[in-house]
């Protein structure tokens, strides 16, 4: 982890990890049709092993917002409505259906099935993000949504890009609350300290609360993709040896660039 004389983040940031959990709760088990080791390996190839710790572990427990289960029960970057999802259409919308290579995933969920879903994790998620956000806002005036993600080495079959750039740090951006002036800076930073940088590939943009989405510029995002060969064995979800040295060249380059940037201004992904 990181050491206490540079763990310290301003009190107005707020890290968002939505996909680091591999818990299945034993309510739910029965809607999948996988069987146990199927199950265990798409967790494995699925989930942001580790970006809890990587970014915000040692991060005060109120600027943290982390979802509690597994992205295969409920996936808490999409919108809500399959009809407004793009993903909907890969069986992959907030509730999955299908697997990383597009098998069956699940059975045919009940309308009731479906909403107590959204009811115990999605909705209460997205009211404890946007919490976190007012606080920052009411508080400091201003609030910065880091949003904390991993992606594969080698592109899953979902995936609608298979030749996108699959840099070693993917930056997340929205030209309204991703401030110009931020990203160079921030890219330079984390290329001095050795990694290759790209934005919005193979992932793009950053999570904002609809309540602030295209609204509030006081409210900034960023998202920030880890590729998981840099810092685990994505064989076993193992970390790395070059874990703890990720976990502080990116809260290095974060503080040293957004202290001395200009956060004001206009510069958001909604989920």
């Amino acid at each position: 982890m990181i050491d206490s004389d540079t763990a310290s983040v301003p009190p107005w940031w707020v890290f968002h990890v939505p996909h680091d959990s591999v818990m299945i709760p034993t309510s739910v088990r029965n809607q999948f049709l996988l069987t146990e080791d199927a199950l265990d390996e798409e967790i494995l190839r699925m989930t942001d092993h580790h970006t809890f710790d990587l970014f915000a572990g040692d991060v005060l427990a109120h600027q943290v917002v982390r979802c509690p289960v597994s992205r295969l029960v409920v996936d808490v970057e999409r919108f809500e409505v399959d009809e407004c999802e793009p993903m909907a259409e890969r069986g992959m919308g907030v509730i999955y259906r299908a697997t990383r290579d597009l098998r069956p995933l699940r059975r045919v969920l009940t309308d009731a099935e479906r909403s107590s879903l959204l009811d115990n994790w999605y909705r209460p998620h997205h009211a404890a993000l946007t919490a976190a956000v007012d606080q920052a806002l009411e508080s400091y005036g201003r609030a910065l949504v880091i949003d904390a993600h991993s992606f594969p080495a080698t592109a899953l079959p979902y995936e609608s890009d298979h030749n996108a750039t699959r840099p070693e740090i993917c930056i997340g951006t929205d030209p309204f609350h991703t401030p110009a002036g931020l990203i160079e800076p921030l890219q330079h930073a984390l290329e001095i300290a050795g990694l290759v940088t790209a934005l919005n590939t193979p992932f793009a943009g950053a999570l904002v609360p609809m309540k602030h989405y295209r609204k509030d510029s006081r409210v900034i995002a960023l998202m920030i993709e880890v590729r998981r060969d840099v810092y685990m064995n994505e064989a076993t979800g193992n970390r790395n040896q070059n874990f703890e040295s990720i976990c502080h060249t990116i809260r290095s380059a974060l503080l040293g660039v957004l202290n001395q940037t200009n956060m004001s201004g206009n510069g958001a992904y909604a989920y």
